[in-house]
């Protein structure tokens, strides 16, 4: 009777360590899940005056979360707004300058036309007809030159309108990298200062990870590559430790095109010797998945 019971919990003790390794092991690929992270740093130099995040928070791409000093930069630009309506107020009206010398020329040919009128009835000289012809001539020339003079002071003080405006939109752009703006979507993982403190262009202010999609980061053999494909639809698992397993459905997305040696923290001392292949698999993330979480993979 003692032996029969023997066999029996052996039996069982089998097939419970069996179970489990259904359950917990046998996959093709193994690894930890990762995202895209992406850190945001300063643009521009100057105390923050606000930093509305923290750690944890969800942030949507564009959204502005702080902002740093834009005194002197908005000052800078009202002073040049001056400067270009000043330089524009000197601008000549063209046409407005022209147009007493343009009637002149006019009530000049009206009495050309008069006066060829009367040299065709002989009541009018040569000399008069002339006389009508050089004044013509010579008030078209100081139209002309002082046109030309015009239109050329016109396109030195637009030259100079344009400088400044070009000035305006690098202020503009400056005041915009004032303001601090997640780029993407997603989870702010780290947060890098604080409200009041200096920032200088290129310093990090926080860590964003779009969370809601994630990437098993698996290795496989050479000899495994010829089953994966870009876009092949795979079975991923999440090990939530206590024999926990979650199944999630993936996408693979990339392969290494370059082999590796097998990471300390994926296969055994003996095994890390082997030459591996590094696959990312995409996850929609369900909220349980945590990154750094261990996963694997059935291709």
């Amino acid at each position: 009777m003692g032996r029969k019971t023997d066999i029996m919990i052996l039996a069982l003790a089998v097939a419970g360590l069996t179970a489990c390794n259904s359950k917990m092991g046998g996959y093709d690929a193994e690894g930890y899940f990762e995202s895209t992270e992406v850190t945001v740093s300063a643009e521009a130099n100057g105390r923050i005056l606000y930093f509305d995040i923290d750690e944890g928070d969800s942030v949507q791409a564009g959204a502005i979360t702080g902002c740093i000093d834009t005194v002197q930069l908005y000052l800078t630009r009202m002073q040049l707004a001056r400067s270009a309506e000043s330089v524009l107020s000197n601008r000549p009206d063209v046409a407005i300058q022209l147009q007493s010398l343009k009637e002149q020329l006019k009530t000049m040919e009206m009495e050309r036309e008069r006066v060829a009128s009367l040299l065709a009835d002989g009541a009018a000289t040569q000399k008069q007809m002339d006389d009508a012809n050089s004044g013509i001539a010579l008030l078209q020339a100081q139209i002309d030159a002082q046109e030309k003079a015009l239109n050329s002071s016109a396109a030195s003080i637009d030259a100079q309108s344009s400088g400044i405006d070009m000035q305006i939109a690098q202020i503009d752009d400056r005041l915009a990298k004032c303001r601090i703006i997640s780029p993407v979507s997603g989870t702010v993982l780290t947060k890098y200062a604080e409200a009041g403190e200096f920032a200088s262009s290129g310093r990090p202010l926080f860590k964003v990870a779009d969370l809601a999609r994630v990437y098993l980061r698996a290795y496989v053999t050479s000899a495994q590559l010829s089953e994966i494909t870009l876009g092949q639809e795979v079975r991923v698992f999440s090990d939530y430790g206590r024999d926990h397993v979650r199944e999630y459905p993936g996408t693979v997305t990339w392969i290494a095109s370059q082999s590796e040696f097998t990471p300390k923290n994926i296969q055994t001392e003996d095994e890390r010797k082997n030459l591996v292949y590094a696959v990312k698999i995409a996850v929609d993330n369900d909220g349980l998945i945590k990154l750094g979480m261990y996963g694997g993979v059935i291709f």
